[in-house]
């Protein structure tokens, strides 16, 4: 809970600190990796960084926050605080990393704004953060906990046991315990954490949704070749270096968005995707399959072509495997290979979705932002809809904010 005095002095300084916070996130990135140098090897990613995402995600965040206190004192924004939790024990996020940030990021707001920072303010700032802090701290012990391993010790080798190329730019690993033990706990639609060593000896990591059914011993990720240098370096590296008999270094599977309950419920599902945000949905798909599920499923989808579409045959044999599931595709380029599919984007007008369903949403942010429009104005609560982001999650904060 958030003092009252503090409560006054954020409210009054929030539009200078939220309108500084892009130099101030700058100067604390700046600071923190010229003097921790070791936080950029396999917890911080170079591609976020260079392009700006973490520093965005993480300003969004601290305003985000700032702002759900103000309008309520007494409670915490935990979808905001939830999926953050996830993130950070994603990638070994530890308590004594909250030090080390709040002396970087508290030097920032200094020395971005100089003598308007008071006591006063720093106070009540600094009450803030440590809340957030807390509350975080709070839910990362308890991930960690459920998923069985030691804060921040989340790491354990895996053996690519197959590698298929499913499209010109995408290709799939199913992987193995290294180590003989079972395979970790986890939920249709979340993700691991891939660590790699790079050729400059720096460790780093990028988050893929499992694309398999997660109740089975082996798992797979199915990776997207991405354009460009630090941004794609891990999934190029994947591609061009990982083959059958390789070993990786997977994080246990984190992510607040995933398939609550067993598999039998009888409420209806609606996934939605685009891209290469089909893999999550494809696991939800064979988490229903395996599990012998009768509960009404719309599968939605949008892609370039059906050659570009990954998964696009095992989607079309697990929803034809569940006994009340339908597929709508689209593509800016249609084939044969579809005949029904439409043409062009996404175009929910026509599309009858049933009713009190939960939605699964995944895609580029443009496309997410768009469809989730469209389904507030076909009348989907928007509880009702969840969604998942590749990366720094820039819509969460946005909207919190």
């Amino acid at each position: 809970m958030l003092s009252a005095e503090s409560a006054a002095v954020v409210r009054a300084t929030l539009p200078a600190v939220a309108g500084a916070l892009d130099e101030i996130t700058t100067r604390f990135y700046g600071a923190m990796f010229r003097d921790r140098p070791e936080l950029l090897d396999g917890m911080f990613n170079r591609g976020n960084q260079a392009s700006g995402d973490q520093r965005r995600a993480l300003a969004g965040s601290i305003a985000g926050f700032a702002t759900a206190l103000l309008a309520d004192p007494d409670a915490r924004p935990d979808a905001l605080l939830a999926r953050i939790a996830h993130k950070h024990a994603a990638v070994g996020v530890t308590d004594d990393q909250y030090t080390i940030v709040h002396k970087y990021l508290f030097g920032a707001i200094a020395e971005t704004l100089g003598g308007a920072v008071t006591p006063e303010v720093a106070a009540a700032w600094d009450e803030v953060y440590w809340l957030m802090a807390g509350a975080l701290i709070g839910r990362e012990a308890r991930l960690y906990r459920d998923a069985g391993v030691e804060p921040g010790r989340t790491w354990r080798r895996w053996t690519v046991v197959e590698r298929r190329t499913e499209t010109a730019d995408v290709v799939s690993f199913l992987l193995r315990p290294a180590d003989g033990r079972p395979a970790p706990r986890a939920r249709a639609g979340q993700y691991v954490s891939v660590r790699v060593l790079m050729p400059d000896g720096v460790h780093q990591l990028r988050q893929y949704s499992l694309s398999s059914d997660p109740g089975r011993e082996l798992r797979r990720i199915t990776v997207k070749r991405v354009a460009g240098d630090p941004d794609g370096e891990v999934s190029n590296l994947l591609h061009d270096q990982v083959r059958e008999g390789a070993e990786l270094t997977l994080s246990a599977p984190f992510g607040d968005v995933f398939l609550d309950g067993p598999a039998a419920g009888t409420d209806p599902l609606v996934l939605v995707s685009a891209g290469i945000g089909c893999t999550p949905m494809t696991s939800i798909l064979a988490h229903l399959e395996a599990g012998g599920s009768t509960r009404p499923v719309l599968v939605l989808h949008a892609d370039l072509s059906p050659a570009d579409h990954a998964l696009r045959a095992e989607t079309r044999e697990l929803v034809g495997q569940l006994p009340h599931a339908r597929a709508v595709f689209w593509y800016e380029r249609p084939g044969a290979e579809e005949p029904d599919a439409r043409k062009g984007l996404m175009d929910l007008s026509g599309v009858e979705l049933p009713d009190d369903a939960t939605v699964f949403l995944c895609g580029p942010l443009p496309f997410m932002r768009n469809v989730r429009a469209q389904l507030l104005g076909a009348g989907v609560p928007a509880r009702r809809i969840r969604y998942e982001v590749f990366g720094p999650d820039l819509w969460l904060a946005d909207s919190a904010a």
